[in-house]
């Protein structure tokens, strides 16, 4: 078992950015064994080749994320054949016993599949988001590239040895749609892990202000950012709050267009969008905010994600206003206030009412914390996951 090498594909974010893949190949690699990762060149990793912390990284170039039809099939097919180049080049050098299929995309069991056929290679499918209805959120729509997805997610599901989900609601539909017994599917929780949750809280961030707001991740068009900017213009414009400072951490393909809104509607003052940040500074910003929002529209492809977001939040004992998304609402628990409608106003009536009791954000930030600790701690999720691979080696 130790001397077994593993090979893991992510598409959508590059190591050690994408922080449950690194986490996944750390736990791994400290369990013995041999961890080699293929991401994309992108968000400041452009290092074609590095060896990180004992694992074996290859990066290759991707065209720009996709934000249409077109940018999401070239995206999709030069991910492929840098994949492809850089899993050739793993073989050559080291070789795999387990390939490590993290989605979205569906499509990396096209990487997969010779090594399984012709080296025996065991296949794990890591189902970061259930891809079919994450694009019908992206584009608002079926049609024929709709039902390829659709058969993606299939071929995927029947090339796996083991599927690994990140909650209940992903596992249960990847079983049905899988037709994978009980003993074939694991979760595997996304949690946080190593957070630098004693750094100092920065007073400057709030601006001169009382309260700072504040929101990670990605900046999509299926993230619902836009909710945050337009509840932020209700809030210092419609009820008059000057004291309220927004701080919203993170970049992707609406990030410009994001700003743009911002200038419009004449908030520079009051929301700051540094796009991608250091670790440092996100831990700071954590620390120092009073409150964190998860703004994810409420739909059948949010109603399935569980958000590093809220669970940073809880790491660092944040309360927070999120919509009321099914994992959303299972995560964080009684730790936030939930918005039952994709609302900016709603949004913005949430933010003030937990910003104007104290006494009820410090108990949901203990709250939260004490949950992430103790129910959805990440060593609960590397048990599931040498589980999987257990299994995965022996069938």
């Amino acid at each position: 078992m130790a001397s077994q090498r593993v090979l893991i594909l992510v598409e959508n974010l590059p190591v050690p950015l994408d922080r449950r893949v690194w986490q996944e190949a750390c736990a791994l690699r400290d369990a013995g064994y041999t961890v080699t990762v293929i991401c994309p060149q992108m968000r400041g990793y452009t290092q074609a080749e590095e060896l990180l912390e004992g694992i074996q990284i290859y990066r290759h170039w991707i065209s720009d994320e996709a934000r249409g039809i077109r940018g999401f099939i070239l995206e999709y097919a030069t991910a492929l054949w840098g994949e492809w180049t850089c899993a050739l080049k793993a073989w050559k050098r080291q070789g795999f016993d387990i390939i490590h299929l993290c989605n979205p995309p569906d499509l990396l069991f096209l990487v997969a599949w010779p090594f399984k056929l012709l080296g025996g290679v065991k296949v794990i499918y890591d189902v970061h988001d259930l891809w079919p209805e994450m694009f019908e959120a992206k584009f608002g729509r079926r049609g024929w590239l709709y039902w390829a997805v659709r058969a993606a997610e299939r071929c995927t599901l029947a090339l796996a040895n083991a599927v690994m989900a990140t909650n209940q609601s992903v596992l249960a539909a990847v079983k049905k749609r899988g037709s994978k017994r009980d003993d074939e599917v694991y979760v595997v929780r996304t949690a946080p892990n190593q957070l630098d949750t004693a750094i100092s809280a920065d007073p400057a961030l709030k601006n001169g202000r009382t309260f700072l707001v504040g929101y990670i991740g990605v900046m999509g068009n299926a993230d619902g950012v836009h909710y945050l900017i337009e509840a932020a213009k209700y809030i210092v414009g419609t009820r008059q709050r000057t004291d309220v400072q927004f701080l919203l951490m993170g970049s992707g393909p609406e990030h410009d267009e994001l700003v743009r809104l911002r200038d419009s509607l004449g908030l520079q003052d009051f929301i700051s969008m540094p796009g991608r940040v250091s670790n440092e500074f996100l831990f700071t910003g954590l620390k120092t905010m009073d409150l964190g929002v998860a703004c994810d529209p409420i739909n059948d492809y949010n109603d399935h994600c569980t958000m590093n977001k809220t669970l940073e939040y809880m790491a660092f004992a944040k309360p927070q206003v999120l919509f009321g998304t099914r994992e959303g609402r299972y995560s964080a628990g009684d730790a936030a206030l939930y918005i039952e409608e994709n609302s900016a106003i709603q949004l913005g009536d949430g933010i003030l009412e937990l910003l104007d009791d104290a006494p009820r954000r410090q108990r949901m930030g203990q709250i939260g914390h004490q949950r992430l600790t103790e129910e959805l701690s990440w060593d609960r999720s590397v048990e599931s996951l040498l589980k999987a691979y257990r299994y995965a080696s022996d069938h």
